[in-house]
């Protein structure tokens, strides 16, 4: 039984391996922090009872998309502060929202974040959650919190609720994204072909003009600036696609082609 034992762990820790050797080289390139996390069936488990966008997927896709769910659990500190308690279905589905924006991808990772800081709420700009007026859900940290994320936890889970219309974590994902190129500013300049530019940019200023007017159902948040309406309306095109493309078929088609319709990136983000 004890040499049964030893076997048994030879082969996991062989399987284990070769899986961040399967997962960095064929999604990224980052430095390896977590050694052990969730295995293989519990991602699977998870992602099909919770990921809406995943069960959508091809069998073959949703392969490739625990494979890179894996890559990012493997190199991105998962942290819980201020009290909260996290779990392994906590952990996965915040590697899911990272996961969704640029699965069409070939190639990525996120070489702006080295760890996500949970949060069991709301938190105030000075990352308090004490004050009474707290009221942030997500934050891309700078300064002395650069390279971090800090994500409530009540926001987390509640983006992948059954009937949840937004997700606090795709949205902070969508940050990062569009702050690779150095400027925060609504235009993922390491996503979006440059003759789809100006195209996206006409839009998004028409779209934010027609929220600031009441004449758009994009929630008012969108409207804050032009970063906030890229992540909020990308929250729209993953959570709710057939609803955008219905109520807004020139936005849906814009988002369409930088989310899917390019494949590659010449620099991991």
């Amino acid at each position: 039984m004890e040499m049964y034992n030893i076997i048994v762990l030879i082969v996991l820790f062989v399987a284990g391996c070769g899986l961040i050797y399967y997962v960095l080289k064929n999604v990224g390139n980052k430095k390896v922090v977590n050694a052990v996390i969730p295995d293989i069936d519990t991602i699977r488990e998870v992602l099909h009872a919770k990921v809406d966008f995943f069960n959508k997927l091809k069998q073959g896709q949703q392969e490739d998309f625990i494979q890179r769910v894996s890559y990012f659990l493997h190199t991105t500190k998962i942290s819980p502060e201020k009290g909260a308690v996290i779990t392994d279905e906590h952990r996965i589905l915040i590697a899911a929202s990272a996961t969704i924006p640029l699965f069409h991808f070939n190639t990525w990772s996120y070489e702006n974040l080295d760890e996500v800081l949970v949060y069991p709420g709301t938190f105030d700009e000075r990352y308090g959650t004490e004050d009474a007026d707290r009221n942030i859900l997500g934050m891309v940290g700078d300064g002395a919190m650069h390279r971090k994320m800090i994500i409530s936890l009540q926001a987390l889970m509640g983006g992948f609720s059954q009937h949840a219309n937004s997700n606090t974590a795709i949205h902070e994902f969508v940050h990062l994204i569009d702050k690779a190129d150095g400027d925060v500013d609504g235009v993922p300049e390491y996503l979006i072909p440059k003759e789809l530019i100006k195209p996206w940019i006409d839009e998004m200023h028409a779209t934010i003009s027609a929220i600031r007017r009441d004449r758009s159902d994009i929630r008012d948040y969108a409207a804050t600036n032009p970063a906030e309406f890229l992540a909020v309306v990308s929250e729209y095109f993953f959570q709710k696609p057939q609803m955008l493309k219905s109520d807004h078929p020139e936005l849906y088609e814009l988002l369409d082609e930088i989310y899917v319709g390019k494949k590659t990136i010449k620099e991991p983000i």
